[in-house]
């Protein structure tokens, strides 16, 4: 298994990245504690002509300002005051495009991900997949907070890897994203990718 090279986030169109980010393994080392997951479901997001983007028409805040970086950064934000979500910034510094990481298929470290969200059952994420569908809970179960934000994926505690595995292109489906309705038109783009059938993709748009 190989952390991705910068060159691999340092690309013009987020969607590609996007759909090549299926497959891949999000990996966190904190403490000495390792969890992993595979990469089932994610959205792209394209800058500042995007709506639903946090950057569109070039906004600029403390929390954002992060996605103006190179790509090859986390950009962690928080929801609602609660859920702790997961981005991957791309492309070349002071174009903010972003990926959010919306679901995961637990690969390694499933005890302490159930430690983290508080489940009691060693085999619950069998039962009923929530242990890291959405991207709050993925966050969760992996220990990623907003306090990452900025964090390099080519680091220790947190990278996305390569391990050869790869999705059937007949499994990757694609859809709009969920949850942007306030971006217009920009909420009809076909900018979420996930992998058909995968119990802990996190659900289907309206």
């Amino acid at each position: 298994m190989q952390k991705l090279p910068g060159s691999f986030y340092k690309r013009n169109n987020v969607c590609q990245v996007a759909k090549e980010l299926l497959g891949k393994v999000l990996v966190s080392r904190f403490n000495g504690i390792i969890t992993s997951g595979r990469i089932v479901e994610v959205e792209a997001y394209n800058g500042i002509i995007d709506k639903a983007s946090h950057a569109f028409g070039g906004r600029r805040t403390n929390r954002n300002e992060i996605m103006y970086a190179n790509g090859g950064v986390a950009y962690v934000y928080l929801c609602y005051g609660i859920h702790h979500l997961f981005n991957v910034i791309t492309n070349n510094k002071e174009t903010p495009h972003a990926i959010l990481i919306r679901a995961l298929e637990p690969v390694l470290g499933i005890d302490e991900m159930l430690q983290r969200v508080g489940k009691t059952k060693p085999d619950s994420y069998r039962l009923d997949n929530t242990l890291t569908r959405g991207p709050g809970n993925l966050s969760k179960a992996l220990g990623i907070f907003t306090f990452h934000s900025g964090t390099s994926l080519g680091s220790k505690e947190l990278f996305i890897a390569d391990d050869g595995f790869v999705f059937p292109k007949k499994q990757i489906a694609v859809s709009p994203r969920i949850g942007v309705d306030y971006a217009g038109n920009d909420a009809l783009l076909p900018y979420r990718f996930y992998v058909k059938g995968n119990p802990f993709v996190s659900g289907k748009p309206k």
